[in-house]
């Protein structure tokens, strides 16, 4: 009896030796644990819509376990956000002036880049219906026109070349970005509006561009810069560079955006 209790006690510390053990080799030879996702917050003029998301399919494709969140609207809207505020890893302007509102600020980690440049287009229904053949025809007084809020980017640049040429456009509406003044035309609710070239190529077919040469004078440049607040500083450069390398290159000239040498 005094043997068998003996060989009882035996196995049980053997087993529980066992379960130790094994616990401990378990541990060591489970996986990892995956690294915990991380978000990165992308402040975007709205012109970039397309071009950015374009990139961010590559960007989350290379970089496993990151959220790329971007925040399309007008450049002033967003350099608003970002001084009252605004949680932004990166800030890409459709203007040099909206961007300074933020530098100015002191809240960029480095002096910004300019990474594209872009020039205004008239967005007419397709098969141009009113005939607008240039600028001075956006002066009509039966054509329904739309155009951007001076304070954005799109519509600051309308009225530097309303400076310029003399031309005065009464407007049926002030936009807060390109996109919602495309959307006045091609859901006929405009017969034409001034919106930036890419952004009709990007409408595939839904309106009809008209180039004027007066537009080179007003064509704007597109900086980008890490914010100096930014919760993930390492990712933000890793977008910048991307944003300024071939896969930006890339995406950008397909989009028709200027690209610097």
């Amino acid at each position: 009896m005094r043997r068998l209790v003996a060989s009882a006690v035996a196995g049980l510390a053997v087993l529980t030796v066992s379960a130790c053990g094994g616990g401990s080799n378990s541990g060591a030879g489970a996986p990892s644990a995956a690294p915990p996702a991380k978000t990165l917050t992308v402040f975007a003029a709205a012109s970039l819509t397309e071009t950015f998301t374009a990139i961010e399919k590559q960007f989350e494709r290379d970089n496993p376990g990151v959220d790329v969140k971007l925040n399309y609207a007008g450049s002033s809207d967003l350099a608003q956000q970002i001084v009252n505020g605004a949680p932004a890893d990166v800030f890409a302007a459709a203007s040099d002036a909206t961007m300074k509102t933020v530098t100015d600020a002191g809240l960029t980690a480095a002096p910004p880049a300019v990474f594209a440049t872009n020039v205004l287009q008239i967005a007419t229904a397709p098969g141009n219906p009113k005939a607008v053949a240039g600028f001075a025809d956006l002066a009509k007084p039966d054509l329904k026109v739309v155009v951007c809020a001076p304070q954005v980017p799109c519509g600051a640049a309308e009225q530097k070349l309303v400076g310029s040429t003399g031309v005065a456009i009464t407007p049926v509406s002030e936009e807060p970005d390109v996109k919602s003044v495309l959307s006045k035309v091609s859901s006929g609710n405009a017969d034409a509006g001034l919106v930036y070239v890419t952004d009709v190529t990007a409408a595939r077919g839904t309106v009809q561009g008209v180039s004027f040469p007066e537009a080179a004078s007003a064509a704007t440049n597109y900086p980008i810069a890490v914010t100096k607040d930014a919760a993930q500083r390492e990712l933000a450069q890793k977008w910048v560079d991307a944003v300024t390398g071939d896969v930006g290159r890339k995406a950008l000239e397909a989009a028709g955006f200027g690209v610097p040498a």
